[in-house]
């Protein structure tokens, strides 16, 4: 048995590891930085609660998403209901769970925090080509279990409608006009 080959890809294994734990504060840190009322695991929460479907914004279901406890999800719940983002009521369909729901100034906030994640994005990603990022999103959801051509992460659509259609619309043009400045001013050419 060729040993040397096992320790390196050990060796490889745990650098990789290490290294993701790293990046994961890293890049919490630098969302964090980029939201001005939301952090970013609360800006995720919000997110979760945002795609899936309106009976399914159960505890339990926002927890798996995000590969969390319930525990840790019912504190950044908690923490955002306090803040008038986020309201909790029973469940029409399971009399035994809590179904969450972003109130109005929460959308508000979550329109906010999204352009300041396009931005996150572009900067956070400014030297990856498309390739890049296709070939990195494949390995992460090879790592996070997800079987070939599944979807992990979020779809475009959310389950929300917005009060104000145009002002949507004008931060997302702000949002998307400076991804595309960014990507285009970057090196690398996509």
């Amino acid at each position: 048995m060729d040993y040397s080959k096992v320790l390196r890809e050990l060796h490889l294994m745990q650098q990789t590891y290490a290294t993701f734990f790293s990046i994961t504060n890293k890049l919490q840190a630098q969302g964090d930085s980029y939201f001005k009322d939301l952090t970013s695991r609360q800006y995720m929460i919000m997110l979760v609660v945002a795609h899936l479907p309106e009976e399914e914004t159960t505890l339990i279901n926002i927890a798996r998403e995000l590969g969390t406890s319930k525990q840790s999800a019912q504190t950044l719940i908690t923490n955002l209901e306090k803040k008038g983002y986020l309201f909790t009521g029973m469940s029409k369909r399971d009399k035994r769970a809590i179904n969450v729901k972003i109130t109005e100034l929460g959308k508000q906030v979550m329109v906010e925090c999204g352009e300041k994640a396009v931005n996150l994005m572009a900067d956070t990603f400014n030297d990856f080509t498309t390739e890049d990022l296709e070939a990195l999103w494949g390995l992460l959801k090879k790592l996070n279990g997800g079987k070939s051509g599944e979807q992990v992460g979020f779809e475009e659509n959310v389950n929300y409608k917005f009060e104000t259609q145009a002002g949507f619309q004008e931060v997302q043009i702000r949002a998307f006009d400076y991804f595309v400045s960014k990507r285009n001013g970057s090196n690398n050419k996509n």
